[in-house]
């Protein structure tokens, strides 16, 4: 059995807000309309979510606009973690969400863990793309360069081992920018 609702508020794979929806009554009932996401269809309840609407709209553009503009500066990021390996190149443990967001804090980009897009761990060398979600409509792609612990790169400072600096050298970074 089914009933119609109207979404308040987008959810994933169903629909955007102001969006009339056929869903099981059980789905309505106990997860849709306790959470305020959805309100049963009236004539009133229609008039409510197109009044609220045209202001959540406006909202949604203003920051789509801020997520575009920090996921520009976020493409520009090359976060390089160290990590152990093994003698053919293969790497102790992996690299996962975790790791990719604690070195974008470490540059002082804060991005949420659950934002980060890995199907799965990155578990070789290198530079792999890594997609992350910073809004429903925007998405950044960074490069994250695993090398080796200990492993000297070239003199860029881009490039040097994020995990093996320390507040000294940091520091003396944040002084010649």
């Amino acid at each position: 059995m089914s009933v119609q609702v109207i979404l308040r508020e987008p959810v994933e794979n169903l629909g955007r807000r102001g969006d009339i929806v056929k869903v099981a009554t059980g789905y309505a009932r106990n997860y849709l309309l306790p959470r305020k996401l959805a309100l049963p269809v009236t004539e009133a309840n229609r008039r409510q979510v197109a009044r609220e609407r045209v202001v959540a709209d406006a909202r949604d553009d203003e920051e789509q606009q801020v997520a575009a503009a920090f996921a520009e500066r976020l493409s520009q990021v090359v976060c390089v973690i160290a990590r152990r390996v093994g003698e053919t190149d293969t790497l102790f443990g992996s690299v996962t969400s975790s790791d990719v967001a604690a070195c974008l804090a470490e540059q002082s980009m804060e991005v949420d863990r659950r934002m980060i897009r890995l199907d799965e761990p990155l578990k070789r060398l290198g530079d792999h793309i890594v997609p992350i979600r910073v809004h429903r409509e925007v998405t950044a792609e960074i490069t994250v360069r695993i090398v080796k612990e200990g492993a000297t790169e070239d003199a860029d400072a881009d490039a040097e081992p994020v995990a093996e600096r320390d507040d000294a050298d940091t520091a003396s970074l944040d002084k010649a920018q």
